[in-house]
């Protein structure tokens, strides 16, 4: 198994390209009074595709993914993107974040300092209660 150093690196060409294609979409008419029973409501989609063309800044959201380290590995004939970032205590005890579909490693980027901070918890303070209590309110901050 093979292990290479990755860093994110989305060619301007690919986000120029988005933009013009969220300029260019052809928008469907919508049922009256449906709301989002039938779907994302097309108002709310349109605000969101003009939000991603107009004012998302991809580079600010790249260059943050990029300040942990990163890497990828085949794993049964599959990449395999992984962030692997070290505790300065040396006795630190592994820790491995999973996220599922359709999720991603941004749902962990709040917590990777607190978790990797030089201090030493003791289990008092390290409870799997309070763990997953900072997990959730880690993952469900805006």
């Amino acid at each position: 198994m093979t292990i290479q150093p990755f860093t994110i690196t989305i060619p301007q060409t690919a986000l120029d390209d988005l933009r013009d294609r969220l300029a260019r979409t052809r928008w469907p008419d919508e049922l009256p009074g449906t709301g989002w029973s039938r779907g994302v409501p097309l108002g709310y989609l349109k605000e969101l595709a003009e939000y991603w063309r107009t004012s998302y800044d991809w580079r600010v959201h790249e260059a943050k993914l990029n300040q942990f380290p990163q890497f990828t590995t085949e794993i049964d004939a599959q990449t395999i993107h992984f962030l692997h970032v070290r505790s300065p205590e040396p006795d630190a005890l592994p820790l491995v974040l999973i996220h599922s579909w359709p999720g991603s490693i941004v749902e962990f980027m709040r917590m990777i300092g607190a978790l990797t901070a030089a201090t030493r918890p003791t289990p008092s303070t390290w409870s799997c209660r309070r763990f997953r209590a900072s997990v959730s309110r880690y993952r469900c901050r805006k």
